[in-house]
């Protein structure tokens, strides 16, 4: 919601500051690693067959300009293609990753992060609000998989000037997740569908699915995730609990 809301500063804490990270590890001559996202694949679940998921190496494809939501995707992917510039104009040794989902468990709801918004209505029993219909389907990382991952790379020769989704191939339904946190959480809570229009501002989109791929990542490091979302909720909810 912040990011549309604010699409000015998006854009440009987006691609200014990760000109101001590149010109100094250039400066230095230091291994850099660029934290991009998922939401760079923007539609490009829609075009795969039941099943598939979203490799490195897809075409991405997003929605017109005057549809904001789009702003932060775009942002990111010019992120991705300086930092190859970098990489391949001035040697600058850089590593991408975008990022799927990640979660843990001092993660706030404060900038509308759907694991932490439905644990924190589900413990004061107040309405879960799922947008739309509820059948858009995610993919959750628990952070310390994601930190570990990053780790890997960093210490992987090879994955020098390479991009690597990091997240997890396990899916669910918004919908189903409210249901999983109410029923972790022993809620009284009513789950409740609120449509796109009476939440976020016009311009707002959002992907029906989005599924990594992480063969390419565990080809190179090995890395597996460790933690599923059973784990994620757990210790969302365990971190939540201590600071009531």
């Amino acid at each position: 919601k912040r990011i549309m809301e604010n699409p000015v500063e998006t854009i440009l804490t987006n691609v200014r500051g990760t000109e101001n990270i590149l010109l100094a590890a250039n400066q230095h001559q230091k291994k850099v690693l660029i934290a991009s996202t998922s939401e760079v694949y923007g539609k490009a679940m829609a075009l795969k067959k039941c099943g598939q998921s979203l490799a490195e190496s897809d075409d991405w494809t997003l929605g017109p300009t005057t549809k904001r939501r789009w702003a932060y995707a775009c942002s990111k992917a010019m992120d991705e293609f300086l930092a190859r510039a970098f990489y391949e104009e001035k040697n600058l040794r850089v590593i991408l990753i975008r990022l799927f989902n990640t979660v843990g468990a001092r993660q706030t709801s404060r900038y509308g992060m759907v694991i932490p918004t439905f644990v924190q209505a589900a413990l004061r029993h107040e309405p879960i609000l799922v947008h739309g219909n509820g059948a858009q389907t995610r993919s959750f990382t628990h952070v310390e998989d994601a930190v570990r991952a990053m780790m890997l790379l960093m210490n992987c020769p090879g994955a020098i000037g390479e991009v690597f989704n990091i997240g997890s191939g396990e899916t669910i339904s918004i919908l189903k997740l409210a249901k999983k946190i109410k029923q972790a959480t022993q809620s009284r809570s009513q789950i409740i569908k609120i449509p796109y229009e009476k939440i976020y501002p016009h311009g707002f989109e959002d992907m029906q699915a989005r599924t990594p791929n992480i063969k390419k990542l565990n080809q190179i490091t090995g890395y597996t995730p460790k933690k599923n979302l059973n784990h994620i909720i757990e210790d969302v909810i365990s971190y939540s609990l201590k600071g009531d």
